[in-house]
């Protein structure tokens, strides 16, 4: 039998009562502070200030941060509950606790302890935002191939380049940077620095316009002569690709937390709409057609919700096959979401292409779970990779 599945213990995932407490106290601050707001907050492209404001009053907005830097200590689980019910009501709004993670994560996972207590405290207040700053234009998928660059000059590094397709970029206050310290040494040669929004040389370009999560700012990232102190490198030189590589184990779970929220929420909706429409003299609930239809999407989210709390579990404990099932959930996660939003559309008929009602506005927002932290069909080499080299 294939290592990966071979010890059934390696399966578990339990939700304490903690968790379901959680889940719980999050929904309803959803429902009160982040829905009445998602629909005017997609229309107008604009950051969802109510959702950052609740969340981080209710200490909702950074769970994962440790109790040390004044964070509440939660689990990866935790975590993802937390962006899964935000995301089952407003997908932008989800992106303040998911991109916080996945922009703090490689400081967690490599900083110095110097570095950590200089950052992190002002995240876990919510006084500051995180972001995370990988990409480039012509560097996607192929992150190695990037070009921004980054020198030592005395007691400061010294930052070239530009990043593309950010999140939270021009409302954080820190950006976990990769660039390139030693040219021609391919990933072996990429460092990640922690850049302030005010350090000199540093900009943020133009607002792309978007898709989906419309309320979630995505710009480029411009350094030109771009200079921070020394000790804010994070690791060792040369470290920066495995750190972000690491990072990504820790955080596709909370893109596939995401993306189970999306679907949830277009199901909730669309199973009272078709409890409440009629046609030919009868709700469409009561057409076994509509049923069937009904009882696949909910398998199919239970299933990403499990393989979701699974990766989650298995990456909190550090078990060996934790990147395959990282790349699992956020995957087939995503997927499904996609799919669940599409029928649900379809469930609401006419009425469905409007935005009268969220779900063409969800299944716009789905199509990115696909696509960041990692394209599904990247997601599906990392698993092959997995598989292959046991």
């Amino acid at each position: 039998m294939n290592q990966l599945f071979a010890n059934p213990d390696f399966a578990a995932f339990r939700l304490s009562e903690e968790h379901h407490e959680l889940r719980a106290a999050v929904r309803a601050l959803c429902e009160k502070h982040i829905a009445p707001h998602a629909a005017d907050v997609d229309e107008n492209s604009r950051f969802p200030e109510e959702a950052r404001a609740a969340l981080t009053a209710a200490g909702f907005h950074a769970v994962h941060v440790p109790e040390q830097y004044g964070g509440e200590g939660a689990d990866g689980l935790a975590a993802c509950l937390v962006i899964e019910e935000v995301a089952r009501v407003c997908v932008s709004s989800s992106l303040i606790p998911a991109v916080n993670k996945l922009g703090s994560m490689p400081v967690l996972l490599s900083a110095s302890e110097e570095l950590k207590q200089q950052v992190l405290p002002t995240l876990a207040t919510g006084q500051a935002l995180f972001a995370y700053g990988l990409s480039e234009r012509e560097a996607g998928s192929d992150a190695v191939a990037m070009k921004t660059r980054a020198r030592l000059d005395g007691d400061h590094w010294v930052l070239n380049g530009a990043k593309a397709w950010i999140s939270n970029s021009g409302v954080a206050t820190w950006y976990t940077v990769f660039a390139v310290t030693e040219p021609g040494q391919g990933a072996a040669g990429i460092s990640a620095f922690v850049v302030n929004a005010g350090d000199p040389g540093f900009e943020v370009g133009a607002k792309e316009r978007k898709l989906g999560i419309k309320g979630s700012p995505t710009c480029e990232l411009y350094f030109t002569d771009c200079t921070i102190p020394a000790d804010r490198i994070v690791g060792e030189p040369g470290t920066g690709f495995k750190t972000a590589m690491r990072t990504f184990d820790h955080t596709r779970p909370t893109i596939g937390a995401q993306a189970v929220g999306i679907a949830q929420g277009a199901f909730d909706a669309a199973r009272a709409y078709v409890k409440e429409r009629t046609q030919f003299g009868r709700r469409i609930a009561e057409f076994q057609g509509v049923q069937f239809l009904l009882a696949d999407l909910a398998m199919k989210i239970e299933a990403a919700r499990s393989l979701v709390y699974l990766a989650a579990a298995k990456v909190e404990r550090g078990e060996p096959d934790q990147t395959f099932f990282a790349s699992s959930a956020k995957c087939f996660a995503s997927d499904v979401a996609m799919q669940v939003t599409t029928d649900a559309v379809q469930l609401f008929g006419g009425a469905g292409y409007t935005r009268d009602f969220p779900v063409e506005r969800m299944m716009r927002d789905a199509k990115i779970t696909q696509i960041y932290e990692g394209t599904n069909q990247i997601q599906r080499m990392v698993m092959a990779r997995a598989l292959l080299n046991r």
